[in-house]
């Protein structure tokens, strides 16, 4: 929001010869270590590296990410993204954003773009269908996939955790009351940019993510949410919040008035100032 004016494991399968070597050492008393003999020249088994997809990444992150990890040529995940028939929802359009699921994924030699960003697109699938996600966007009318859009706002303009659940209610407060949004994350987004300063001549942009012009969420998740920006979006703190500001580091300030909101942006640009004659 606006600154100026923020109105399990696989099981392991005995071959024949493995169980015998099991069933002659259970018999002879013998331990586990007396089994590897039965195995010669045997590899051990891989030992997987670990691709590290954090919270609020967009969709090209997590693409760039696999790309090094793999050692692929720039844009090879991407153009993975387009032919692997990701199981996205039917709202996605092919779209993935928002449903590369940030967390940690084991790879291995036989790893490819396509099976990583599956891996990606179940897991954001299977947090989604989880009963609390699923039942709370049931309750708030969404689809999963509204859930995912409105919890990648969440995730980008949430300061901390805790605030994650006040900044869900301050959205759904201002879809209740048909008011634009007005989210900053959404024009970041549209312009390709992290950034806490938003122009007023920005928030003018021809954009479909333009939540300054525009009602209602914008068409698609703008990053990947986590599990707990999820649990935000459909169980959100019980507030009559509309505007927020973060006035400093670890301080966000919400309020019910834009004239409380003002009094917090007025006291965000005297800090912002400070600092910048320091």
């Amino acid at each position: 929001m606006r600154h100026e004016n923020r109105p399990s494991s696989p099981r392991s399968r005995l071959t024949r010869r493995g169980r015998l070597a099991l069933f002659l050492g259970t018999v002879l008393g013998l331990g586990a270590a007396l089994l590897i003999p039965l195995f010669p020249g045997k590899e051990p088994p891989e030992k997987p590296r670990q691709l590290l997809i954090p919270e609020g990444w967009r969709a090209p992150q997590v693409y760039a990410a696999i790309d090094r990890e793999l050692k692929l040529p720039a844009g090879s995940a991407k153009a993975a993204a387009a032919t692997a028939a990701l199981p996205l929802p039917a709202e996605a359009k092919g779209n993935p954003e928002g449903y590369l699921f940030p967390a940690t994924y084991p790879v291995t030699s036989r790893s490819t773009p396509a099976s990583l960003l599956t891996y990606m697109v179940e897991t954001a699938n299977r947090s989604l269908a989880t009963k609390a996600v699923a039942d709370g966007g049931k309750a708030h009318g969404m689809t999963p996939y509204q859930t995912a859009t409105l919890a990648s706002i969440i995730e980008a303009e949430a300061e901390t955790r805790g605030d994650m659940g006040k900044v869900a209610r301050v959205v759904h407060n201002r879809l209740a009351k048909s008011m634009p949004l007005q989210m900053d994350s959404t024009i970041n987004y549209a312009l390709n940019r992290s950034t806490v300063d938003t122009k007023l001549s920005e928030t003018k942009i021809d954009s479909p993510f333009n939540t300054y012009e525009r009602q209602g969420l914008p068409p698609t998740p703008i990053d990947s949410p986590g599990l707990q920006a999820m649990a935000a979006a459909v169980a959100p703190t019980p507030g009559d919040w509309l505007f927020f500001v973060t006035v400093k580091q670890g301080d966000t300030r919400f309020s019910a008035t834009y004239e409380e909101h003002k009094r917090h942006v007025a006291e965000f640009n005297r800090i912002r100032a400070a600092s910048r004659t320091t």
